[in-house]
């Protein structure tokens, strides 16, 4: 079995503040170790359950987060960005046969977490709704065929989940409050993302993933008019207001190459 795990930071267990996950603040290091630890639960449950072969991919600010050296010789990680419109699920293709996010977080402008947001930040909706990085992910897993099936994040990011696909496994890290969070221990995160991950690697992951809505409408909302001046001339964009442009395909990997040229990361 070879299983590919996407990891972020925000939504990893006690991340509160923007300055946490800067890689040049001192505290910083204390998050690194949270996030490499609850990565490798993800990656010792997936041995549990049969893995022969894990695929990282660091998919947080410069990719270049997690510590290699603690994990078991079968686990690649991918550092750094190659430019390709996969982004955070760089390398993921039909060989998986799952996928798993480690460290997600609720969407722009939902009040599930104080870094809460979309990408480069901005508010995008799709199909009329708005969307978080789980939801960009999951339908790239769809697109090759792959069942996502396990998301650790926050409360609100755990019922978007479950709201999306009922049969994927959830761990809660933590809940938002304004700009604070409550976290459980994060002894606590790593067993349960072992266990929970191991449970669901182990039942039929045939027939997993729904399938790919047949169109895509995607409106991305900035934060300043001037952005959305510059991204309304790439092709087949229409202006909607000031601040808002609109993006329709029928191919989702369109989709993903219109958002990899906003500029959008992680």
């Amino acid at each position: 079995m070879k299983v590919f795990i996407s990891a972020d930071i925000e939504g990893i267990t006690g991340v509160t503040d923007w300055e946490e996950i800067k890689e040049n603040n001192p505290g910083f290091r204390y998050f690194q170790e949270r996030m490499t630890e609850e990565v490798l639960a993800a990656c010792e449950g997936a041995l549990a359950a049969g893995a022969t072969e894990i695929l990282v991919k660091d998919a947080h600010g410069k990719g270049r987060n997690l510590i290699p050296s603690r994990f078991p010789e079968c686990v690649r990680i991918i550092r750094g960005w190659s430019g390709h419109p996969y982004a955070m699920m760089q390398e993921l293709d039909e060989s998986f046969s799952a996928a798993l996010l480690i460290g997600y977080h609720s969407a722009a402008g939902s009040s599930g977490h104080p870094l809460s947001h979309t990408m480069a930040g901005d508010i995008i909706k799709m199909n009329g709704e708005r969307i978080s990085e789980f939801v960009l992910n999951t339908y790239t897993a769809m697109m090759v065929e792959v069942p996502l099936v396990f998301v650790a994040g926050d409360e609100i990011l755990s019922r978007e989940v479950r709201r999306f696909n009922e049969k994927i496994e959830t761990v809660v890290t933590q809940e938002g409050i304004g700009g604070s969070t409550i976290s459980i221990h994060p002894k606590l995160t790593v067993k349960k993302i072992r266990e929970a991950v191991e449970k669901v690697l182990k039942t039929d992951l045939s027939h997993f993933n729904p399938p790919l809505p047949k169109q895509f409408s995607v409106e991305v909302q900035y934060r300043k008019h001037q952005d959305a001046y510059r991204n309304s001339f790439y092709p087949g964009v229409k202006v909607i207001t000031e601040n808002t442009i609109e993006f329709n395909s029928d191919n989702y990997f369109d989709v993903l190459r219109f958002i990899m040229f906003q500029g959008a990361r992680s």
